[in-house]
């Protein structure tokens, strides 16, 4: 399978120019150079740094020039710090994979996809000649599989769009059920040799996500350890996510969650990049704060033994707070460990 090189082992600054109150005083204080060269430290090789159109845009979709100047500030930090950077746009005009942020109707709506072509190409023409160590993230997480077909198009528009401007720029492209594996495969064939192919997994959702407020059936109270068997990931996904059933028929109902669950989650991944020659990243992974933090290392060992044996980009969610912070105090008994395996 190709590889993203240069893009193998990487961190998301979450929660700084996305998910985040746009004041200057938030992203002046949530994020600054020392974090960047924090991250290299921790020999890591790019960081994938989140962005709302709220940032460059208002609401009226004018440039905000001071906003376009954190991107700019973001880029000279990693090129003096040796990082090479994912820039991700994580809602638009339109479209947010998150349902509180009240943006909808972008799939249905001519002008809110032109003012996306066009914020592309604004990005295009601002930032296309550091090809060499920039990425670009076309749209995070398409929610729902009915959008399957419009989001092709448009992926492929806003494609052709920055080609003639930047002909050689990695575009990751990323499919339906929020970045699901499974969403891969109805991604349309990649436009040139440059596409990547971008998915997401915080599998098992009810291991990762335990106790997460925003999911309207889990109970803020859930706790589970990681190595809990096959039986009671069922049970415990069917009693707290309401429409995400975890079928685990294929496994040992008595054997706590193993390697084979994730190798068979990347199998699929990687036939389905295979088959269309192109390259595979997973742009976001991680476990939530409630977990603890001896069972979040042995989830990433899991996880990150997957992603190496078949060659996978990848970037953890995230750096800091967020619900998934990597830095956060309370990570400090186990943070050496997992940064071995990032």
């Amino acid at each position: 399978m190709k590889q993203f090189k240069g893009y193998m082992h990487g961190v998301n600054l979450g929660g700084w120019l996305s998910q985040c109150v746009h004041t200057k005083e938030h992203y002046d204080s949530f994020i600054n150079e020392m974090d960047i060269r924090r991250i290299k430290s921790w020999g890591l090789d790019h960081v994938r740094i989140p962005v709302d159109y709220d940032l460059v845009e208002d609401e009226n979709g004018n440039y905000k020039e001071d906003g376009f100047g954190y991107l700019d500030k973001a880029i000279d930090w990693c090129e003096k710090s040796g990082l090479n950077m994912i820039l991700d746009l994580h809602k638009t005009f339109g479209f947010s994979f998150d349902e509180g942020e009240h943006e909808s109707g972008f799939f249905d709506n001519a002008d809110y996809q032109e003012r996306f072509y066009r914020l592309w190409e604004e990005f295009a023409h601002r930032y296309g000649t550091f090809k060499e160590r920039l990425a670009f993230e076309l749209l995070n997480e398409v929610t729902d599989k009915e959008y399957c077909d419009r989001w092709n198009r448009i992926a492929r528009c806003c494609i052709e769009r920055i080609r003639a401007i930047c002909p050689e720029i990695k575009i990751l492209v990323g499919g339906y059920y929020n970045n699901s594996i499974e969403g891969l495969k109805g991604l349309e064939d990649p436009y040139d040799e440059n596409i990547i192919y971008n998915f997401h997994c915080y599998e098992p959702l009810i291991f990762t996500h335990q106790g997460a407020p925003w999911i309207p059936s889990m109970n803020t109270s859930f706790r589970m350890r990681v190595d809990s068997t096959y039986a009671e990931y069922h049970k415990y996904s069917t009693e707290n996510l309401t429409g995400f059933g975890f079928d685990t028929t294929a496994y040992d109902q008595d054997k706590p969650l193993g390697l084979e669950y994730f190798e068979d989650l990347m199998k699929e991944a990687v036939r389905i990049a295979d088959e269309k020659n192109v390259a595979l990243y997973c742009g976001e992974y991680g476990v939530i704060d409630r977990a603890a933090p001896e069972d979040s290392l042995a989830w990433f060992k899991l996880i990150c033994s997957c992603f190496e044996k078949y060659g996978i980009g990848r970037a953890a969610w995230s750096y800091k707070k967020m619900d998934f912070g990597l830095s956060d105090e309370r990570m400090e008994p186990v943070i050496e460990d997992i940064l071995k395996l990032l």
